[in-house]
């Protein structure tokens, strides 16, 4: 499997996925950790995360994925969503609580 394949992989078979550097309970970088607060401030449930710094080739594979420089990066049902500064945006308009709470 490439890791592309991974990648999709785990996009599609996860409601709410978050690339990010570190884990939830101890985030790697400020965007990372202003990425989980935000998912946990829009009532996100069973969020996977991948850890990014764990996998050099998910690292580098998921900015191509999305053609997205940056990490975090937030998917919700399969569809790329944006970074730490787009769930902000998102969260203060209550779009990302709308998307999050969204019937599969």
């Amino acid at each position: 499997m490439s890791v592309q394949d991974t990648i999709k992989s785990q996009v599609t078979s996860h409601p709410v996925v978050l690339y990010m550097k570190g884990s939830p309970q101890f985030p790697q970088c400020g965007f990372s950790a202003n990425a989980v607060q935000i998912l946990k401030a829009s009532g996100a449930q069973e969020v996977f995360t991948v850890d990014v710094l764990q996998d050099p080739d998910i690292r580098q594979g998921i900015k191509e994925f999305a053609n997205w420089p940056t990490i975090p990066q937030l998917y919700v049902n399969g569809e790329f969503v944006g970074g730490s500064d787009i769930m902000k945006e998102m969260y203060q308009s209550g779009e990302l609580q709308k998307l999050l709470s969204a019937p599969k």
